[in-house]
Order: structure tokens, then sequence, then C-alpha cells
């Protein structure tokens, strides 16, 4: 089955703002925390953060000590007033949007407007922005509700940020119908609009539509109410249990969003059983590559196959005659590191990854055999080399177990966090690019009578510089998870946006280093072609920037090509030149 993700799909920014703010809070481990109602329509993310903690309450009678949260649906001035006189700390987690449309409200009623709220009136968003109204506050669903209205004085439009785009613009014409003098504003989430758009794109593109959210989800359903307009068969669904496989398999292409208040786990869960659905027309060769290049990739094969061909890039690079012992030990080194520590991570991984986490489970004696396998056959391939190679093959091995495991013993959960190099923010992208060149570029040189140490050290920083590039962006790709599980990785430490800035400077520094060492002589032509990797990879971190893909096992496929293309360059130029 072919899959369409939307691009907006998941969380929006208010939402993830709350969910980083309630999380970082819950991590903290200061006390008990609490959110003023449920903090999205989404059960099984409550679930999640009822197990760390987070306890929901709809008034905060009785509370007196901890934390409250004000989720992102924000309230009226006068519950923030009874909030503050509990003596409970109060965190403000109001979407910056929904604050937007409070503040209009406030202004123009404050200088004699009538407010006119499109929205559910039941909805916490709306209850909320009709407290700050100065007057009398009008809210309306439908256009037919406009005519029940009495005769109002300087009337102003605002909308609840997650209304339909196409029921605003009714009931926005029949007012100004009838008020000629209405000044409306469209204050509608831009990614409430654009999940609409996709929603209405998807119209003649797709077979079906998969809706994936909270059934008590507001936005959600709205998402449904789009696709029933454009004339597209949908199915809402809150997780992939509640795929209608049957009906999906007369399909052959499936468009798949989601609402504001669904997190990325749910979405690839959902594409991944989307996925596996046989197509109409889908062929057993076709269903056999998927398999196996699933395999591949939840294995960390594929991972590891690509740390072998970087080698053997960084063999050209460095003048070497190029051999396929290193990549060989490379391979090894690299798939042991990522095994046996995906093993000892058993907390994120299920959040970021829940097929790739049960397929580890599934998989886990075969994992750690060959993980151990991998670990002897890469010592003693390094014996045969030297005994430097194999000393420090050695420690780079014993470097790569110690980084995932407590350096000393300790009591209790908090102490034992601060003592792992893990859990130090921005050390794994920091950690995996130098292991990376540790045995690509340092491990191949120890036993021999390099011609100049400058050029290695060119050639470690390039490949430092692009590794790094990919290991951040596996990071953005796992923040979720990992702010679930309290990891303070470089996207949580810094920011998304400045870690993709970053990671666009990294590999600048990479071009950069290629093109001095061309041009001073320390580095053969082949530095010239290697520029084409970083390229490539540039265009990875860019094709996340502007969604054009959808973090999961294509884009995971996709980012490991630099390294597969560097491979290729290298066997090109050994056998040319």
């Amino acid at each position: 089955m072919r899959v369409k993700l939307a691009k907006s799909a998941g969380f929006c920014m208010g939402v993830r703002r709350a969910m980083e703010i309630v999380l970082s809070q819950a991590n903290k481990g200061k006390g008990p925390i609490f959110t003023l109602g449920p903090l999205i329509h989404n059960k099984q993310v409550m679930d999640m953060l009822r197990s760390k903690g987070v306890t929901t309450v709809e008034e905060p009678s009785g509370l007196s000590h901890g934390s409250i949260i004000i989720r992102a649906h924000g309230v009226s001035p006068e519950k923030r007033r009874a909030l503050k006189e509990t003596g409970l700390r109060v965190i403000d987690a109001t979407c910056p949007k929904v604050v937007r449309v409070q503040s209009l409200v406030q202004f123009h009623t404050k200088k004699g407007g009538t407010a006119i709220i499109v929205g559910d009136p039941k909805h916490a968003e709306v209850i909320g922005i009709v407290g700050y109204s100065r007057g009398p506050a009008y809210v309306v669903g439908t256009p037919d509700e406009i005519y029940s209205l009495p005769q109002l004085q300087k009337p102003f439009v605002v909308a609840q940020t997650t209304q339909n785009k196409e029921t605003f613009r009714r009931i926005v014409r029949k007012v100004t119908e009838r008020f000629p003098d209405a000044v409306v504003f469209d204050t509608i989430c831009d990614a409430t609009s654009s999940r609409q758009a996709e929603v209405r794109s998807f119209s003649g593109n797709v077979d079906g539509l998969v809706v994936v959210g909270g059934y008590h989800s507001g936005n959600t359903r709205r998402l449904m109410e789009v696709a029933r307009d454009a004339g597209i068969p949908a199915q809402h669904v809150e997780t992939e249990k509640d795929l209608d496989r049957k009906y999906f398999a007369e399909m052959e292409v499936v468009g798949l969003t989601a609402g504001a208040s669904t997190p990325n786990w749910m979405i690839r869960s959902v594409a991944r059983e989307l996925e596996g659905i046989k197509g109409k027309r889908e062929n057993f060769t076709w269903n056999a590559i998927r398999k196996a290049s699933r395999f591949l990739l939840f294995s960390n094969l594929l991972i590891s196959a690509g740390a072998g061909l970087l080698c053997l890039a960084a063999e050209v690079l460095t003048d070497n005659r190029p051999n396929w012992i290193f990549p060989t030990i490379a391979f090894c080194y690299i798939y042991a590191m990522h095994v046996l520590n995906i093993l000892l991570d058993k907390g994120a991984s299920a959040y970021n990854d829940p097929q790739r986490a049960a397929f580890i489970a599934d998989h886990k004696a075969f994992l750690l055999a060959l993980g151990g396998f991998s670990v002897a056959a890469g010592l003693i391939i390094s014996f045969f080399q030297g005994v430097n190679t194999f000393v420090f093959a050695a420690a780079l091995t014993a470097s790569g177990l110690v980084y995932g495991l407590p350096l000393l013993p300790s009591f209790g959960k908090a102490a034992r966090s601060r003592l792992r190099i893990k859990d130090i923010p921005g050390s794994r992208s920091l950690a995996e690019s130098l292991g990376t060149v540790a045995v690509t570029t340092l491990l191949p040189n120890i036993d021999r009578k390099a011609d100049s140490l400058t050029a290695i050290a060119l050639a470690g920083f390039a490949l430092f510089f692009l590794a790094f590039a990919k290991a951040g962006l596996f990071e953005i790709f796992r923040v979720q998870g990992d702010l679930i599980v309290g990891t303070e990785s470089l996207p949580i430490s810094i920011g998304e946006k400045r870690t993709v800035t970053l990671l666009k400077v990294a590999l600048l520094g990479s071009a950069c280093t290629l093109s001095a060492g061309l041009l001073t002589g320390f580095l053969p032509r082949f530095a010239l072609a290697m520029t084409a990797p970083v390229a490539a990879m540039f265009l990875c971190v860019l094709a996340y920037e502007r969604r054009w893909l959808y973090p999961g096992l294509t884009f995971e496929a996709v980012s490991e090509f630099p390294f597969y293309l560097s491979g290729f360059l290298a066997v090109v130029a050994a056998v040319l030149f």
C-alpha cells in the first residue's frame, strides 16, 4: 500500500509547546504536577502523562502544594486569578495564537466593541476567550445563528483557532451582510488552515484517507468534516488497531493526516500499518522488497553498512590503497554499538518508533548475540592488523559501551541519570560522530606510516561534520520520545530550528574542509568528489526543514544515501586512479 502523508500532520506549535512545558516539569521531579483539564484530547498521550505523575484536575479546590499548568486552550482572567489564590505554582502553557484572540477580544470590547466568536461554546478555548470580553460576547457555530443575534454596536468577528476555515468564511459572509460595519479578524491558526487545505488537496489524488487523532479532539473531527465535504472516503482512528484493513485493501494510494494533538509515534504506527496492507495492484516482489528493507533498517544493518562504505571513502581520501578489512571493522563496530545501546535504551524508542521497539523486543536474543559477535569479529580482525590497531579498537569498543551505562553506583533514579554520558545535552550526536570518525579515519592509519598527518586530520574533520549532520538529523526525528523520557538531546537543548541551522553549518564546514585540503594539496582529487555526499546530506536536512519528506522508514533510508554514495565514489576512484 502506498501512503501519502500530509506534511502538516501531528503536533501544532501550541500543543508541542505545552507538551514540552509539562514534560520538562515532570522530568525535574519537583513536587506534584496538575493540568487544568486534559492537556490535549488524546487518550494515549494522557495515559503516558499519568504514568509520569501528571494529574488532570477540573478544579483546583483542595490543592495547595505543587504546580498547576494552564493548557494550550487558555483560561479566563477570572479562572487565572482563582488559580493564583490556591497557592499553587501556576505555569502558563496557553498557545500564543490563543493569546492573540484573547487580546483582540479584550482590546476591542474595552473600546465599546461587541465580540462575535465563531466556535464551539462548550470548548475550553472559547470559554476562556469569552472571559476576556468587557461586555456581551456572542458565540456562533453556524451561519443561521447570525440572524438570531440582536442589533450590535461596533461588532467584530474572531474565531476559535481550530475552526473549520470554510465554515468561518460562510459565517463571516452572513455577518457582513447583516452588519456591514463589522470588523473581521481571521484568527484561525495557520497550522489548522494548512492541515485542512492539505486534506482538500488529497481529493482526486488518493483512494481514501485516514485521519489519526483522539475521538474527542475537535480539530481532528473537523478534518473528517473537511474530508467528507471534499468527497474523500475517510476513516477516523485513534491507533493503528482501529484501522479497517479490509476496507483499505481495495485501494492503491491512501492519504494520511493527523490532528494537532496526535504525537509522531502514533502517526508512524498507523503509517506502517497501512504500508503493511497489500494494495489492490501490489505484487509479491514489491512486498518482499519492502519487508527486506524494513528488516535492514530495524536491525541496523543498513546503518552499519553505510559506516563501512564511509570508511572506504576515508581510505581513498587519505591516499591509502583501499581494501575491505577496515570497512569490515567499521561495520562490526558501528553495528555492535548501535544494537547494544538500543537494547540498553528501553525508554525513548518505545515512543520514537513503536514498531522498531517491538522488533527489537521480539528479536532481543538474536540481536544481542549478533552484537556480541560483531564486537568479537571486529577485535579479532583488528588484532591481525597490528598491536596499536587492536588496542585502539578495544578502547573504542569500551568507550562505546560505557556511553550508555552509569559511570558510578548510584541510588535513586535522579542520581543515576546524572551519571551517564548519554544524558549530557548533545552528547549523543557528538559521541556518534566521534565514534564514526575514529573507526573510519583514525583506526585504519594507526599502524600505517602516514605520509601526511595533515591529510588524516583534514579527512577526519570533513567526515566528522558529515556524520554529525546525520546524527543530528536523527536526533530531531527522535525528539518527542526523548522529551518523554527526559533525554537532553541537542534539539531539546537548543531547539529544533537552531539544530537545523547547526547541521547546515556543519555541512558547510565539511565542504570547506574538503576544498581547503584539495587546494593546499594535502587531499587528493577525490576530495572534490566527496562534496557530492555532503551536498546530498544537505538536501536531506533541507527535506526535513521544508517537509518534503516525513520522518519514517523512507527518510531513514534516504538519510543513509550520502554514506552509500561516498562508498560508491570511492570504488569508482579506486578503479579509475
